[in-house]
């Protein structure tokens, strides 16, 4: 929150990456500022300058805004990552000037996905609903708190009073939060056509919409579905070794908001008869006999669904009549868009 780290690193032709200088900054605009003085002064080749950096909450935003806003090449990593990178390469212990050093190393070593900010509308719709997933999170507490006074030996009369006055001052604010994220897509012309696309789908509404849009920013994160599944942690992860069978499940290595918001417009979707989604509810009910595995397929089904949407910018069609199985060679005259709706049921 203070301060950060910083180490410059450069590799040479022999793929060693050599350690040039290192330097701890204020987290301030003023401390932005020595940071670029401080690298010009060490900088004397000829080189690309990629800036890494671990995410933390919110305490790195405002210096990936500044490098990015000064043409600066920034790219942000997820800690556990970054952790593992560190591990693997044979670090034990932790602090700021070790972090540092291994993040210039995978700099210099790889080559990282650059860092695209987002929108202002989008950013401010992030900061709605991680707000609004907040207040659901008290909402919820303070209901559980006020259900066990009410069947408590000595009830409280005051306390009860109390806990319903909490109750009732939440609700409010989250209506205040969907009424508020209305306005801010509707105001958008981009996102409000976007919606008016996607959600035809049954079950998906403007909350839902608005945490998918703001936490994939716009999807411009992803080249293709399988990013953008890896990065909601719906891949799937296989245990097997030998003989040994472990359980395959779905990695949860990501996104956890997007899994939480997708779980109630599953349900609708099956629910509501469609059949794409509740055909794929029941292959995978058939098959495993557990019911939650099913919806965790439609979810990742609505996401990949909404991926494509968005990307061809083409409105839901419930009529469509998905075909179970495309094969290139025997479809000469298919269209690419054909094949790519067919990406749409995989």
């Amino acid at each position: 929150m203070k301060d950060f780290s910083c180490c410059l690193s450069v590799i040479n032709d022999q793929q060693e990456v050599k350690v040039r200088a290192s330097h701890k900054f204020a987290n301030t605009p003023a401390g932005f500022k020595s940071l670029l003085e401080w690298i010009n002064r060490h900088y004397k080749e000829v080189l690309p300058v990629v800036y890494v950096m671990e995410a933390t909450g919110v305490y790195h935003e405002q210096l990936a805004w500044f490098l990015y806003g000064k043409d600066q090449s920034v790219s942000i990593l997820l800690p556990n990552k970054a952790k593992k990178y560190l591990q693997a390469d044979g670090a034990k212990s932790k602090n700021d000037t070790i972090d540092a050093r291994g993040l210039a190393k995978i700099g210099a070593e790889k080559k990282l996905d650059l860092w695209i900010p987002p929108s202002k509308d989008l950013y401010t719709l992030r900061a709605y609903t991680r707000q609004h997933q907040s207040l659901n999170e008290m909402h919820t507490a303070t209901s559980n708190q006020l259900h066990s006074v009410q069947h408590s030996q000595f009830q409280n009369k005051d306390i009860i009073k109390q806990l319903k006055k909490t109750l009732k001052l939440i609700e409010n604010h989250l209506k205040q939060m969907e009424d508020i994220m209305a306005k801010v897509i509707k105001s958008d012309p981009v996102l409000n056509q976007h919606y008016k696309n996607i959600c035809t789908i049954k079950g998906l509404g403007i909350l839902s919409f608005a945490v998918i849009a703001a936490e994939t920013n716009g999807f411009t994160l992803f080249d293709n579905a399988a990013s953008l599944i890896n990065y909601a942690g719906y891949d799937v992860i296989e245990n097997q070794s030998g003989k040994h069978t472990g359980k395959t499940k779905i990695s949860k290595k990501g996104n956890s908001r997007i899994r939480r918001i997708l779980h109630m417009p599953a349900l609708s979707a099956v629910r509501d008869d469609q059949p794409q989604f509740q055909k794929l509810f029941e292959r995978v009910y058939d098959r495993t006999k557990i019911k939650m595995k099913g919806y965790v397929a439609v979810q990742k089904k609505l996401l990949v669904m909404m991926y494509y949407l968005w990307k061809k910018n083409e409105k839901y069609d419930p009529a469509f009549n998905y075909p179970k199985k495309i094969i290139a060679p025997a479809l000469p005259g298919a269209t690419r868009d054909e094949l790519q709706k067919e990406a749409l049921i995989g």
